[in-house]
């Protein structure tokens, strides 16, 4: 939750959920709501996380950059 009248906040969650709906909500019309569990699951776990390129993060996936930064830390 954000503070009352602080947009900047929750910049990083809206960010996101403008991503899921650009990339998969508005282009997929969901039989069920199993189905759209299941389409909402692979997107975060599947490409969001290990394959769609960030470019705050210098244009790695969230797990690769945890990946090079675990393996800087250990070095």
């Amino acid at each position: 939750m954000s503070r009352k009248g602080n947009c900047w906040d929750n910049a990083v969650a809206e960010s996101f959920f403008g991503a899921i709906k650009e990339e998969l909500i508005y282009r997929v019309v969901f039989d069920t709501r199993d189905a759209a569990r299941h389409a909402i699951f692979n997107y975060i776990d599947v490409f969001y996380n290990r394959r769609r390129l960030h470019s705050i993060m210098g244009y790695m996936s969230p797990v690769e950059l945890e990946l090079t930064n675990f393996q800087a830390a250990a070095a």
